[in-house]
């Protein structure tokens, strides 16, 4: 595969679960019990194509796919329940700190756009507090009125970007992802993409970032025209 050429950037936009706080795993594992009571499975294509989506989103296919004999709305209850006992001492992902920091002090303006509701926000978040209080603005896709589309659509990415006090053009925003969702958002919103996959999702996944990653410990801040780390 040819190298995709980079361009530079001047401000970046952050997806938050399995890119900066290691939560996907327990999301997973919350649906992967739910359909077990039902003695159904949660097979690995189902789960990335939940990976990314709204809430909601997330719910209809879960249901619908793993074929749940029970509501969207029985099966948010449940999945809000168990998510809330497991979400309030999740760790930071490799690299996420050192990042977030370092473009805080060299005054790159960041946001997060994340798929979640902002009560959720919160909750993952709980012993992050400082650390996410770096951010510019949060734009959350579940809660957020004027998120009309949940990725794969652009709006989320094109919401955050609008939000940013000088309105930078999307060209301009560089987007971290994780998921082959959060990719094609990003993408069509006209914004290069910075991908950190699960280790399980195929190369052919990966191809439409615009570079891919282990990890955001790998990220050379200055092949997109940004100050370097320096330690």
């Amino acid at each position: 595969m040819a190298q995709k050429v980079l361009r530079n950037v001047t401000h970046c936009i952050f997806d938050m679960d399995g890119l900066l706080l290691d939560t996907e795993r327990i999301y997973e594992e919350v649906t992967r019990q739910i359909a077990g009571t039902f003695n159904r499975p949660y097979p690995e294509v189902v789960r990335f194509r939940v990976m990314g989506t709204t809430e909601q989103r997330s719910a209809e296919i879960a249901v619908n796919e793993c074929q749940l004999p029970i509501t969207v709305g029985d099966f948010l209850q449940r999945y809000h329940k168990m998510c809330c006992e497991r979400l309030h001492n999740v760790p930071l992902l490799k690299g996420a700190e050192r990042l977030l920091r370092h473009l805080h002090a060299n005054k790159v303006p960041f946001a997060l756009a994340t798929s979640s509701g902002a009560e959720m926000v919160e909750l993952k978040s709980t012993h992050h507090r400082e650390l996410f209080n770096l951010f510019h603005h949060r734009v959350c896709g579940s809660s957020d009125s004027e998120v009309k589309n949940g990725k794969p659509a652009p709006d989320i990415f094109l919401v955050a970007a609008s939000r940013f006090g000088d309105k930078p053009e999307p060209k301009n925003c560089l987007v971290f992802e994780d998921s082959p969702n959060g990719v094609e958002a990003g993408n069509s919103a006209g914004m290069q993409v910075v991908m950190v996959p699960d280790e399980r999702l195929s190369k052919e996944r990966c191809a439409h970032a615009t570079q891919v990653l282990r990890s955001l410990e790998d990220f050379k801040p200055e092949q997109f025209g940004l100050p370097p780390f320096t330690n």
